[in-house]
């Protein structure tokens, strides 16, 4: 059982006009086994709360705590909070030169467990999870992300998140860019992931398509840098027929 608790956290980030402050004291806690939806309007702070947590150096946490089953994760590097089981699925997957997926997935493996994996189980493992993800086996020995589709890269996050086994998984709009049956492949995966190792999920989306497959314990309302509603799955569906209107007359 693990938990991501966030509290009170404040977030800046430096602009040509001067220093800009984003969230403004967001309380959240995710436990392993719960989703949580995180919605809201175009810069209201969802993608700085997903890239806060993973230690992106472009954003400053100004106050506020985040503790990952207790550890201090603001005082963690990077790679400190990967090997805490800290996950993010960037919402626009970098690419790699010269780095092949096969590679980087169990350098990746062996850097989050200390060890590397006995390869002939690692190997199976692979071919399991991409054969789950409808991906080519041909994609194991191209490099990471180049010239692949907007929905091959997002299979590539699920396929990592899978193989990586993390405590939290952050998904950064996982749907943007996904045709219906990538969707549903994807979706697939991170309820695959969730039901095998009890994973806590905070899924930052726009939309409720992706909650179709995959079932928000909590929805999160993001107004202005901080949470303005909280409810289950009926709050999703309502912003779907009304929109935000109403979170952002009163902000």
């Amino acid at each position: 059982m693990s938990t991501l608790q966030i509290t009170d956290l404040h977030v800046s980030v430096e602009t040509p006009e001067g220093t800009k402050q984003i969230l403004r004291g967001v309380d959240l806690t995710i436990s392993s086994g719960e989703t949580h939806a995180i919605m809201g309007p175009n810069g209201s702070g969802k993608s700085t709360l997903a890239y806060s947590l993973a230690g992106h150096p472009k954003y400053t946490v100004t106050s506020g705590a985040v503790a990952l089953d207790g550890d201090d994760v603001l005082a963690m590097t990077v790679d400190e909070r990967a090997k805490a089981g800290l996950f993010l699925a960037m919402q626009y997957p970098v690419e790699v030169p010269g780095v092949s997926v096969s590679n980087f997935l169990r350098t990746a493996k062996t850097a989050i467990d200390g060890e590397a994996p006995k390869l002939r189980t690692w190997v199976k493992d692979v071919r399991h999870s991409m054969e789950n993800l409808r991906m080519d086996p041909a994609f194991a020995e191209r490099n990471v992300n180049e010239g692949f589709s907007g929905g091959e890269k997002k299979r590539h996050e699920i396929l990592q998140m899978e193989l990586l086994r993390p405590r939290i998984a952050i998904l950064d709009e996982t749907d943007s860019g996904l045709d219906v049956d990538a969707l549903r492949i994807v979706s697939e995966g991170v309820n695959r992931a969730k039901d095998t190792t009890g994973l806590g999920v905070m899924l930052i989306t726009h939309y409720t398509r992706i909650l179709r497959y995959i079932e928000p314990d909590f929805v999160h309302v993001f107004v202005n840098g901080r949470i303005a509603e909280e409810g289950g799955r009926e709050l999703a569906e309502r912003l779907e027929a009304e929109g935000y209107d109403r979170f952002l007359a009163s902000a």
